[in-house]
């Protein structure tokens, strides 16, 4: 799609890469059904299920919320959360890893055994190289450093696509899939599929509205955001705390412990 979409995108220009309306075309079971089997051509999917916690998990009032784009489970309960994932941010290896351990406290209720935890997939799409090596897919489990042979068995997989990637180490399946990801015209008659689901998808007057609606939220989220910081530079600067300033507009763990020390948040 050229520049690939933010949240600031028209409703009426939106395609696949857009994680809110990836997350609505992919609630047609059968068009998500066949990207998880384009993506895991080893697995062998039946059918597929949406979990009541599809949306959003929330552990506790003190908890960092998370909203997944597409969360299912298939007939063998093996779980699989996908997210479209457009803007380049260096965390996003470690937000899998949150992910992943949200999803693991949903799967397992108290008194449970940690043996009952089922295998979980936790799959990011995106349009850029993530770990500069040019291929597609970039999967991984935990492996025994000492010996490559030995898996750690916690059946936790972490996946990278990667739209732009330029090795053959895919199939020509999920490469067209990838392309269209990419913005690129639809090469094979899934991705036909998509491509009208999203046109329908754009149709839907109740999608559109929640969409403006997150649009609003998230534009009001920036400029609180922006006025906590301006907040701050003015604290650090009467203080005389200059280097801090500076560290601040770069650093925002750094800058959430300088958010609680001045009573910000």
């Amino acid at each position: 799609m050229g520049d690939m979409e933010t949240k600031q995108t028209k409703w009426e220009e939106l395609s696949i890469s857009n994680d809110f309306l990836f997350g609505k075309v992919m609630q047609n079971p059968e068009l998500c059904k066949e990207l998880l089997q384009r993506i895991l051509p080893d697995l062998n999917i039946e059918r597929i299920e949406y979990p009541e916690l599809q949306k959003s998990i929330n552990m506790d009032m003190d908890a960092r919320s998370v909203r997944l784009d597409v969360y299912v489970r298939d007939e063998k309960e093996v779980v699989y959360d996908i997210e479209m994932q457009v803007s380049h941010t260096k965390e996003l290896p470690k937000r899998s890893r949150y992910y992943q351990s949200m999803i693991d406290l949903q799967l397992i209720d108290k008194g449970q055994l940690y043996d009952e935890l089922k295998r979980s997939y936790v799959i990011f799409i995106c349009p850029f190289d993530l770990y500069g090596k040019g291929r597609h897919i970039y999967t991984f489990e935990n492996i025994c450093k000492e010996d490559g042979s030995i898996s750690m068995g916690d059946e936790a997989v972490k996946i990278f696509l990667n739209a732009k990637g330029t090795l053959d180490d895919v199939s020509d399946e999920l490469k067209a899939f990838l392309d269209y990801v990419a913005g690129k015209k639809p090469k094979d008659a899934y991705v036909e599929r998509l491509e009208e689901a999203v046109k329908e998808a754009k149709k839907n007057r109740e999608w559109r509205h929640e969409y403006m609606t997150l649009l609003m939220r998230d534009q009001e989220n920036v400029k609180k955001g922006e006025e906590m910081l301006a907040k701050l530079i003015i604290l650090l600067s009467e203080d005389g705390r200059l280097s801090d300033v500076i560290k601040v507009s770069q650093d925002k763990e750094y800058r959430q412990e300088l958010y609680v020390e001045y009573h910000i948040i």
